[in-house]
């Protein structure tokens, strides 16, 4: 199954707004450092797929979750797609050639203390991937069709700073996808309209 990109097109934000987010379960009131991820959707023949990273054991942020290419905002980006794309070319070596922006998902604030842009983009094949061993164990590939479908949504909680935080999650094979990244995931399946009575 593939998305109309048009209608995919028509579901984003056309620029960044703060002021339309998502909060996560156990965000606190105090302030959230700037990020940014590239959503990345690939078209290919077989239909859309979304590029993933597994990020490694040792990292201080999210270690060994799976996340979008991404990062905090640097004081030289000059936007949250300049963010994206930088930290997209550092962490896997994907040129900015090959990407195509689309839209912009509701800022997602996070309970681990970030507030981040979701830059979604096509992504057009051939490409070559050269990812940073020090921040990435893995990049692979999910069905953009599996990742929007409800049925695929599972509710999680768990006990996290002294509270009690429910999450989504959508399992993929030997990949748990969940927390921020299932979130972001889940905001665009709602702007598409795919979540009504889910």
């Amino acid at each position: 199954m593939s998305f109309d990109l048009e209608r995919l097109r028509a579901s984003l934000l056309p620029e960044p707004c703060s002021a339309d987010f998502v909060l996560e379960d156990g965000v606190s009131d105090q302030p959230l450092t700037p990020a940014a991820v590239l959503f990345p959707i690939v078209l290919r023949d077989s239909g859309q797929t979304v590029l993933l990273t597994q990020r490694t054991a040792h990292l201080r942020d999210h270690a060994g979750q799976i996340s979008f290419p991404g990062g905090r905002v640097e004081a030289e980006d000059i936007s949250p797609s300049h963010t994206a794309l930088r930290e997209t070319e550092e962490e896997i070596g994907l040129s900015r050639e090959r990407v195509e922006i689309l839209g912009f998902l509701p800022e997602y604030r996070t309970g681990t203390g970030f507030r981040v842009t979701p830059v979604v983009a096509l992504v057009r094949p051939p490409f070559v991937l050269l990812p940073d061993s020090f921040e990435v164990a893995e990049v692979f590939e999910v069905p953009l069709a599996f990742l929007l479908d409800p049925a695929n949504h599972q509710r999680h909680s768990m006990h996290y700073r002294g509270a009690l935080r429910n999450y989504f999650a959508m399992p993929y094979g030997e990949y748990f996808i969940w927390g921020a990244t299932a979130g972001m995931i889940r905001s665009l399946a709602e702007r598409l309209g795919l979540l009504q009575g889910a």
